[in-house]
């Protein structure tokens, strides 16, 4: 079978949008797949009853679509950090993200997982507290450590995201993600490769996808400013054709940051510009 590529869209661009209807878009723009944001779901998405989950997960395969995973996995409910001195905070943290893989597993098809978890959230994992950078890597590593097995029990994966040093100072390059992941070793922790978030690393993207693909599980595409693909200056031919070259078999995600140009323009002129350049290759 020819390789393609396998295009997935984050939903937290269709802001107001009724979710079947922003399914029913994404699917006949061209995305195969939905990456869903949890606060988008429910001011404390980990608490979603067994029937609301059913019902996402119903609505995400009638309208033809897979589901990719989650992301911005900590943005509500607030005032959770997993790095914090305080270890009983921690542990409310972790809980949460233990039970966001419940979550996640339970949107794939019929329950049965597969789907991953990017793990940014900046806001809840840098240094607070008084805490140095090494003691909070130390935290969020011994944290991930603490739910791996239950992502490898729900057939879930946890990507560590490595994050610019302008958003977070805990974990600000892929090398430095994957030191974690592989000290972990379990296959419920994986790391991915996002080009906005990759600001600060200084070897070509490329060079570090193909070096680390092993370990990289999912790829977001957006401009270094945020914007949607094709409404900037960055170059994604290169890490196309090697992740072409490599068979790469993940989502590529689409992550904007910047919605004012609106749902409908923000997802087709996306995948049409991935999509042309895809061509030439």
């Amino acid at each position: 079978m020819p390789f393609r590529f396998r295009h997935s869209i984050c939903n937290e661009v269709y802001q107001g949008w009724d979710f079947s209807a922003a399914c029913r878009h994404m699917r006949g723009t061209g995305y195969e797949a939905i990456e869903i944001a949890p606060f988008t779901l429910a001011e404390d998405p980990a608490a979603l009853p067994p029937a609301k989950r059913r019902e996402y997960r119903d609505i995400i395969a009638a309208e033809g679509l897979a589901f990719a995973g989650l992301h911005w996995l900590m943005v509500s409910p607030k005032g959770l950090h997993v790095t914090a001195p305080d270890a009983g905070l921690r542990h409310r943290s972790w809980l949460h993200i233990r039970n966001l893989i419940d979550l996640c597993a339970d949107l794939g098809p019929t329950g049965e997982g597969g789907g991953v978890m990017v793990f940014g959230s900046p806001a809840q994992r840098g240094t607070t507290g008084g805490s140095t950078r090494a003691r909070a890597m130390e935290r969020f590593e011994q944290g991930l450590s603490s739910v791996a097995d239950h992502a490898v029990e729900r057939n879930v994966r946890i990507l560590v995201e490595a994050l610019p040093n302008a958003q977070c100072d805990v974990l600000n390059t892929l090398e430095e993600a994957v030191t974690i992941v592989r000290r972990i070793g379990s296959r419920g922790i994986r790391t991915m490769f996002d080009t906005h978030n990759a600001v600060d690393e200084v070897e070509p993207h490329q060079v570090l996808v193909e070096r680390y693909l092993d370990l990289i599980s999912h790829i977001h595409v957006n401009e270094v400013d945020g914007k949607h693909c094709g409404a900037g200056s960055y170059d994604f031919l290169p890490l196309l054709r090697t992740l072409k070259g490599l068979n790469y078999q993940g989502w590529i995600s689409l992550e904007a940051f910047d919605f004012s140009p609106g749902p409908e323009r923000i997802a087709s002129e996306s995948i049409r510009y991935l999509q042309g350049l895809i061509d030439t290759l």
